[in-house]
């Protein structure tokens, strides 16, 4: 583990992250920040630890679109229809990023993209199924921390546009 993998201030986020939300104005969000003794990788995982519904936690997915990595903002309790995320983007492919990818363009380990401040200005989509909640959790940088806010808030500041890409049973 290097230095730039460990939380150097109180707050627990990563150094990158918290830099981030200090050059965008809202370095208060560090005093919100929860850090866990356990990694939670899973949003089942972070669900539990902060004892909130799945459906509050904001995974940070990234995909490929004809080999341009997007980010998907996605509830906890769904799981991204990658035909509708290829519609949105009108892209002829969309696949799963492989994990250097995810590491090279955002700058974090999966299990811990925040769904902003990346190393790389990337396209981001966020389901509108996370404006179901008043407060939401996503990942601080490692997957070890989460921090909460507001949904509106949260896709405003990744530069996000709103999409329906969630996956729908029974379809």
């Amino acid at each position: 583990m290097t230095s730039a993998d460990t939380a150097i201030e109180g707050h627990g986020a990563h150094p990158r992250f918290a830099d981030a939300l200090r050059e965008m104005g809202i370095a208060e969000v560090l005093d919100r920040v929860r850090r866990f003794p356990d990694a939670t990788r899973t949003a089942a995982e972070a669900a539990a630890a902060i004892g909130c519904g799945l459906s509050q936690i904001c995974k940070s997915l990234v995909f490929a679109a004809d080999d341009v990595p997007v980010l998907v903002l996605m509830d906890g309790a769904s799981r991204v229809d990658v035909e509708l995320v290829r519609r949105a983007l009108g892209a002829r492919e969309v696949t799963r990023a492989k994990a250097g990818v995810v590491r090279e363009t955002t700058g974090y380990a999966i299990g811990g993209v925040p769904p902003f401040g990346h190393r790389t200005r990337t396209r981001v989509l966020a389901d509108r199924g996370l404006l179901d909640h008043d407060v939401v959790w996503a990942a601080a940088g490692d997957p070890h921390t989460v921090f909460p806010m507001e949904p509106k808030a949260l896709v405003a500041h990744a530069g996000g546009t709103l999409v329906d890409v969630r996956e729908r049973s029974g379809a």
